[in-house]
């Protein structure tokens, strides 16, 4: 098997791949998902929700065409999978931080009175905010 494959790495096919966009497309597309592998360790509060979700919207249509075009394009499919499974990860972490209590449970601000202390403050804030902008 390994001779097979020494044997076609030395063969026109290789070079003519090596040296296509089928290659090096791929390969420059990396940058993407090994960025949303390091963005995993950091903090949720700088995560944003449109951005992480627009990205894994077209890593999975960029799925769909590597898999689609002719010849398959496994190399590309294997970039948009990766990043498509890291922007997904990054999307439920958002979630939760922001709307599933993950923010109180950060700060230590949940009691056993209410669940969400630190949002419902800052709608009575935002509310507060905008009764005293319609007495003007």
């Amino acid at each position: 098997m390994a001779s097979t494959f020494f044997t076609w790495l030395r063969s026109p096919a290789a070079r003519e791949y090596f040296f296509s966009t089928h290659f090096w497309g791929p390969v420059a597309n990396w940058g993407l998902p090994l960025a949303a592998i390091a963005d995993l360790s950091k903090d949720e509060e700088v995560i944003s929700g449109t951005m992480t979700t627009a990205l894994a919207c077209y890593s999975m249509v960029f799925m769909r065409f590597a898999w689609r075009v002719q010849p398959r394009n496994y190399l590309l499919f294997a970039c948009h999978a990766t990043n498509a499974t890291a922007q997904s990860v990054q999307d439920a972490r958002f979630v939760n931080y922001w709307y599933f209590g993950g923010r109180e449970k950060k700060y230590g601000l949940v009691d056993n009175n209410t669940n969400r202390p630190v949002t419902e403050a800052i709608e009575a804030a935002k509310q507060e905010s905008n009764e005293v902008s319609s007495t003007k």
